[in-house]
């Protein structure tokens, strides 16, 4: 049976704006409430990679990518037609308030803000994480499916967390790793092994080749009883493994992708298994980068066929890495509560947490 938002307005055209990191998206979502339904429609949605830029640097700079966002978001807004004149194409403008880099998320408020005052509409910020969250129910297969409560495992470059969705706009983090984020070993291990930024991705093709039990790697706090992670050992682990190799790193990096690629999914999995068993939640949805893991995925659909009533949510592909369809989603669910906030006091809040 679907969920729906329970709504003070019957629908709204949502303007979504995010600029947390080297992703500058914009997005106009329809969302309507039709009685226990809802109906969902993007009928403008783009993102501008900063990819080529940072992958000089082997890595995102903050000051570059700050910069980069302003000239996009301009450009992007305008492909929208948000400049256009006469009445404004959207009633609410939702924007990424954080986490983030403090000067990018800077970008797109300020360019939320003056939209918001010019414009008269409602001002929304969004966590960021709330939006990927959101992104699962982007996906119009499992919005017909969605029951609370929701477990979902969010995995990206910065975040590797287990939540326990209770309803739109409530929720409660039950795990998280408590140093580097799982998508940070995939991009940091890559590096080691000198494959270019983001090395996730590549990784993960080469994996496809190689024996994943090649090299013994560790499993960081897979048999802790929390529901907690860790992932720095390892990566200081595959950096004592690839001096010890030395040249004949490249001779084996089938193997060498496939075993870190085995560890960090175990851990995962690991963690999500014993989380089902503990909260026992009506749908278990993955979100976040690391989501597009074709791994990852894989192993997931096995951990969720071993508990026979849970529902297992398609991974939001399309959806994956930052975008604003997904925040422009979750300022939807704020805006069918009559949540606001103040253009004047609206900041970023870089180390903001669910």
């Amino acid at each position: 049976m679907a969920v729906t938002p329970k709504s003070k307005t019957s629908g709204s055209r949502v303007l979504g704006i995010e600029t947390s990191c080297d992703e500058t998206s914009v997005a106009i979502l329809d969302y309507a409430v039709r009685g226990t339904k809802n109906e969902v429609r993007l009928s403008h949605h783009e993102t501008a990679t900063q990819i080529p830029i940072h992958r000089r640097y082997g890595g995102v700079v903050p000051e570059v990518a700050a910069r980069t966002h302003i000239a996009e978001v301009i450009k992007l807004l305008e492909r929208a037609g948000v400049f256009a004149s006469g009445k404004p194409k959207f009633d609410a403008i939702a924007v990424t308030k954080g986490p983030g880099l403090a000067t990018a998320l800077r970008v797109g408020i300020e360019a939320a803000r003056t939209l918001a005052y010019i414009t008269d509409s409602t001002l929304i910020g969004v966590n960021h994480l709330e939006g990927h969250l959101a992104s699962a129910w982007l996906v119009p297969q499992n919005r017909a499916r969605w029951e609370f409560p929701v477990l979902v495992l969010l995995v990206s470059g910065g975040h590797s967390e287990l939540v326990l969705m209770k309803d739109f706009c409530r929720y409660q983090v039950v795990g998280r790793t408590r140093d580097d984020a799982s998508g940070e070993a995939f991009d940091k291990t890559a590096k080691l092994m000198g494959l270019s930024y983001p090395g996730g991705p590549i990784l993960s093709k080469y994996a496809t080749r190689g024996n994943p039990d090649a090299f013994r790697l560790p499993r960081p706090m897979i048999h802790d009883p929390s529901l907690d992670m860790s992932f720095s050992g390892l990566k200081t682990a595959v950096r004592i493994l690839i001096h010890e190799l030395g040249p004949r790193t490249q001779d084996v990096l089938p193997d060498l992708c496939a075993s870190i690629q085995a560890a960090i999914v175990d851990v995962l999995t690991s963690k999500t298994a014993r989380a089902i068993a503990a909260y026992k939640p009506k749908c278990l949805a993955v979100v976040g980068g690391v989501s597009a893991n074709p791994h990852l995925q894989k192993e997931l659909r096995k951990v969720a066929s071993e508990f026979p009533d849970l529902i297992m949510l398609e991974p939001p592909k399309g959806f994956y890495t930052d975008n604003a369809a997904m925040i422009a989603a979750a300022g939807s669910w704020h805006l069918a509560r009559g949540k606001s906030d103040s253009i004047s006091k609206l900041d970023a809040a870089p180390e903001l947490d669910l």
